[in-house]
């Protein structure tokens, strides 16, 4: 029995998982049946691209709550 070969776009997706969906290196292993070992190195061959509209969600709630130095007194 061989090493299981994953196409790239399942790789993106793994690695998307743990960066934009928030889940667990070891979680996301288990949900996938891949070793922590292939997701740490698929997440230094495909580095999430982050959108720089989307914003951070710090950022949002600060704006969501009001706390903008632009408010009129």
């Amino acid at each position: 029995m061989g090493k299981p070969n994953f196409s790239d776009e399942f790789k993106r997706d793994a690695v998307n998982q743990m960066t934009v969906r928030g889940y667990s290196v070891r979680a996301a292993s288990q949900r996938l049946g891949v070793s922590t070992h292939s997701l740490y190195q698929w997440m230094k061959k495909f580095p999430a691209t982050i959108n720089p509209s989307s914003g951070s969600d710090a950022e949002v709630r600060r704006l969501k709550k009001g706390d903008c130095i632009f408010d009129k007194p």
